[in-house]
């Protein structure tokens, strides 16, 4: 049973402060966690990856 929680881009901007362009760019140079599909047109993070993201983020800051 996969319990993961997808966030999606409107969640995921409200969480990092990034906008979607740096998303994005970030994604492609492999600095941000990949996308997943969700459906036929929709995209989404796993929860848990952005979390781990914004973790390092302010891990790096400290």
């Amino acid at each position: 049973m996969n319990t993961a929680s997808i966030s999606r881009l409107k969640d995921v901007i409200a969480q990092t402060g990034l906008s979607k362009s740096t998303i994005y760019r970030l994604e492609a140079a492999g600095k941000f966690p990949a996308r997943v599909k969700i459906g036929l047109r929709a995209v989404g993070w796993k929860s848990a990856d952005i979390q781990a993201f914004i973790n390092g983020l302010q891990g790096a800051q400290q």
